[in-house]
């Protein structure tokens, strides 16, 4: 299994961990200090080794931080959150602070009255998002500095650091060579007047060099370091124990990760970073280095190069990655029939269900790992948006309850993410209003035209505006980025009101409206869709129009539908996209499978 059903955390570990922490500060003349969910990549998912979140706190979700004070230690929690954090921390020992509605420099104020040195370690936390805490707590007596880890310094059995082996991602799957990669954003370089660009993010350095690694649970990159030159020389930073047999373009030359220090006093400027996804250590290194030389070396603060070119797939990669749907989609179909003939018995636990779906997707013979771990919620479970199995609290799949099953796969031509809602025998008439005005919301997205130029903020309203109708919403985006066998979770567009970046052809997004009932049960419909450019209309404005093409071909659950509140043109999708499914999936799966996709797929 790649999925383990163990709670990595216990909230009574918690406790004794900040007590050691709380003496090691103490014994440093700090005051507090800044524990990120990030590591030294910045990344949403993170090795072993850099756990440092949920080994303190108990807290296991991919986003938030802490901040430990010598008398309070607040967790700092997003909306999807907010029922997990109160089932996995210490409530006596830490508190859950709503983020970003409160801000931690905000909370420091109501804290600290008087003069304090907070702590944060320099590799994992961005420029930016120094700055704008500095900024908050201008006008007090509250200083940040950086220090070396304090989690690190108390955690006894840290795990090693991840040291995964490379392997290259073929040509007929990555679409353009490392080398024209290599050229090609040697040129953003030139064009920009600089000399040289510092990459820090693994899926950008995966990306360029058409390798995919081990170093992070279910996401295929590599943890390394490299400095790009405009002449369009990359020197990479890599534990030698990585390489392996891969073959590297020419213009590569690869160093042991201690040479990095070297490497960024030797630079002469304008050097381009990312102030968004560097790590702080990076830019006081290259302030010393200017202080050596005596003249400074210029900075140029700007976003990752790889960034937009990574998220717009070329032809090669869309194609690939519908492969991979296709293939996926047949194994949700196996699934898909495989529950709906056993949940109704009554014998299902959310561990078997997630066990057997990886089950199907191992017997494609393709897969690599899944794309995260996966999210089976049954009956109020399914309320926890983030929810991850265990033992300790794998609950039946009783019959007239929900079941929420959001799940992905790694294959070497694309990452999938779906997610499915079914009913387990009858359920009330409140599920299915509920799930009617999320399907209406994402077929709302599915069916959008725009004008070129268009951000995600503008466009993800739609898929709330049904449940806004009802006076209800979702506390988490309406859709992110997806690599290609890379990241599930891509930057830099996404379907949010807080995404600026305008949609361009190629990018692939997830379409995933949701509704959460606390205790009672919880929605969601996700399907993979591309950009791409509209068809033309007749007698339409003459001005460029994008649209979505799903990637995604999985039944929606037709009996959790209240069809008469559909629209005409909403159901017309739906029959259209059921017809799809059947056709494109049929002569995937088996005949018992089969039979079960046809009645599923059936017009309403």
């Amino acid at each position: 299994m790649f999925q383990s059903f163990d709670a990595p955390t216990r909230p009574e570990d918690g406790p004794p961990r900040l007590a050691a922490l709380r003496a090691h500060l103490a014994a440093k003349g700090l005051d507090g200090f800044l524990i990120p969910r990030a590591d030294a990549w910045q990344g949403e998912y993170v090795s072993p080794h850099d756990e440092r979140l949920s080994w303190l706190t108990g807290f296991t979700g991919s986003a938030g931080f802490c901040i430990v004070l010598p008398n309070v230690a607040g967790v700092f929690i997003d909306g999807r959150y907010r029922v997990q954090v109160n089932a996995q921390v210490d409530p006596a020992a830490f508190t859950p602070v709503n983020w970003p509605e409160t801000r931690a420099a905000d909370w420091l104020r109501r804290q600290l009255t008087a003069d304090a040195t907070i702590g944060f370690d320099p590799w994992l936390h961005t420029p930016k998002e120094i700055k704008e805490l500095e900024a908050g707590l201008k006008g007090t007596a509250i200083r940040l500095v950086p220090v070396a880890n304090a989690v690190d310094a108390v955690w006894a059995d840290q795990p090693a650091p991840a040291c995964g082996k490379i392997a290259s991602q073929p040509l007929e799957f990555a679409g353009e060579s490392a080398e024209d990669k290599l050229a090609r954003i040697a040129a953003v370089l030139r064009e920009a007047g600089q000399e040289a660009a510092v990459l820090t993010a693994p899926d950008s350095i995966s990306w360029l060099l058409n390798i995919r690694g081990s170093d992070v649970p279910k996401n295929p990159v590599v943890q390394a370091f490299a400095i790009l030159s405009s002449r369009g020389k990359l020197d990479l930073f890599i534990d030698p124990a990585k390489l392996g047999g891969v073959t590297l373009p020419a213009t590569v030359r690869t160093h042991r990760p201690d040479s990095l220090r070297a490497a960024l006093q030797g630079l002469t400027g304008p050097v381009r970073i990312d102030p968004a996804t560097v790590p702080v250590w990076v830019v006081q290194e290259l302030q010393e280095a200017g202080r050596l030389q005596g003249d400074g070396i210029p900075v140029a603060n700007a976003e990752d190069p790889c960034l937009l070119p990574k998220a717009r797939k070329n032809a090669a990669e869309i194609a690939a990655t519908t492969e991979a749907h296709l293939r996926d989609g047949a194994a949700m179909v196996e699934f898909l029939a495989w529950l709906d003939a056993e949940a109704p018995k009554g014998h299902l636990t959310e561990i078997a269900v997630v066990t057997a779906l990886e089950g199907f997707r191992r017997a494609t013979n393709a897969l690599r790992d899944i794309s995260f771990d996966t999210i089976c919620g049954a009956g109020p479970n399914g309320a926890i948006v983030h929810y991850r199995v265990t033992t300790g609290t794998d609950r039946p799949v009783r019959p007239g309850e929900l079941l929420l099953v959001d799940s992905g796969g790694q294959y070497v031509d694309g990452t999938t993410d779906i997610t499915r809602t079914v009913a387990v025998g009858e359920v009330g008439t409140l599920e299915r209003d509920c799930f009617t005005r999320v399907l209406q919301g994402m077929i709302a997205i599915s069916r959008l035209r725009w004008p070129a130029g268009r951000a995600g903020r503008d466009l993800e309203a739609v898929a709330r505006y049904p449940q806004w109708l009802a006076g209800m919403d979702y506390d988490h985006g309406t859709g992110h980025g997806v690599g290609a066998y890379l990241s599930v979770h891509e930057g830099p567009a996404r379907l949010s009101r807080l995404s600026e970046v305008p949609l361009e052809p190629g990018m692939i997004l997830s379409n995933e409206p949701g509704y959460y009932r606390e205790g009672a049960f919880g929605i969601r419909i996700e399907n993979l869709v591309v950009v791409e450019e509209a068809p033309a209309l007749q007698g339409a404005d003459d001005r460029a129009m994008l649209a979505f093409r799903t990637l995604t071909w999985v039944p929606i659950d037709r009996r959790l539908i209240v069809a008469e509140r559909l629209a005409p043109g909403e159901r017309d999708w739906l029959n259209a996209y059921h017809a799809e499914v059947a056709e494109r999936i049929a002569p995937r799966v088996t005949e018992p499978a089969r039979a079960w996709l046809m009645a599923a797929t059936a017009p309403i």
